[in-house]
């Protein structure tokens, strides 16, 4: 009995163990591929309503989404009220509304490639949160990415007005997100990631909601925008955000934001082929250089 067990053992836990290597690849790649599809959606959802709708929408489509789970009714501790309501700002209300204005003035593609600066702003926080100095090699990766981003964002830069605003509106998003997910980390880990998210958006949708009632109840709808607005939401703001806040339980801050390695290609693949908007061939080799240096990040920290 005893040679049998041990021969058959590997059998049985090998595929197991491939289910959970293709569950934690998920954990990243299904975020990246939503979160690429989603600067798409927002162009979209823009047709009917203004950038307060878009936001509005998708954060109370996500938490309704949020609530169809009874593990999003789990108990939450007073003291963490605090970093939720922080949660709430800097990951949902204000970048969520920060991007429909973004890509008013930037295109859809520039917008996504610039989310590849997201595991670099991380990493910084996570450094600043730590009080320590980043590795040689951290060093070098960020400093990669960084060039990366000015090369992504310069032809709008060098245009000037509204170009120029768009990228800035994504650059503050963005820096938001780099908090956000540091501060997401702990609490995912006491808490479970339903029940902290569902809490953030419900927060969000009070602070959204007074300027994006009224774009809703006055936007020009049609079946397009209406279904990609219920996807972004849904998708984009609901269950993506459980695997991203799950991820970063999991594998750390840094890794989980591995995710942006797919959703800048992804939103540049769709804005190319669906919205035909033209890139300058420096973008795209600065939005290479950016998941160049996020990747050589994770290679000197693969545990975030």
């Amino acid at each position: 009995m005893t040679p049998a067990t041990t021969t058959d053992a590997p059998l049985r836990t090998a595929p197991a163990l491939r289910d959970a290597a293709a569950g934690d690849l998920g954990l990243i790649v299904l975020p990246g591929v939503v979160w690429g599809a989603s600067f798409l959606f927002i162009a979209e959802g823009l047709k009917a309503v203004g950038p307060h709708g878009v936001a509005f929408s998708r954060i109370l489509a996500g938490f309704v989404t949020l609530l169809l789970f009874p593990a999003a009714r789990g108990p939450i501790a007073r003291d963490a009220w605090p970093r939720i309501a922080l949660l709430s700002v800097f990951w949902m209300a204000i970048p969520l509304t920060l991007f429909p204005y973004a890509e008013q003035r930037v295109s859809t593609a520039v917008a996504g490639m610039l989310n590849g600066a997201v595991p670099l702003i991380a990493t910084i926080v996570a450094a600043l949160i730590a009080r320590t100095l980043p590795s040689r090699g951290v060093m070098v990766g960020l400093a990669v990415g960084l060039s990366g981003v000015l090369m992504v964002a310069l032809p709008n830069l060098s245009a000037g007005g509204a170009s120029m605003d768009g990228v800035w509106l994504v650059l503050i998003a963005i820096t938001l997100y780099g908090i956000a997910i540091n501060v997401a980390r702990p609490l995912q880990q006491k808490y479970g990631a339903l029940p902290v998210l569902a809490r953030a958006l419900g927060l969000a949708a009070l602070i959204t909601a007074p300027l994006g009632v009224p774009e809703v109840i006055h936007g020009h709808w049609t079946l397009g925008p209406f279904l990609s607005l219920l996807a972004l939401g849904s998708l984009g703001t609901g269950i993506a955000y459980v695997l991203s806040t799950v991820a970063s339980g999991k594998f750390g801050a840094t890794r989980a934001s591995a995710a942006i390695f797919i959703t800048s290609p992804v939103a540049l693949l769709l804005g190319v082929l669906v919205l035909h908007e033209r890139i300058e061939a420096v973008s795209i080799v600065g939005a290479m250089a950016c998941i160049a240096g996020a990747l050589l990040i994770r290679r000197q920290d693969p545990k975030g």
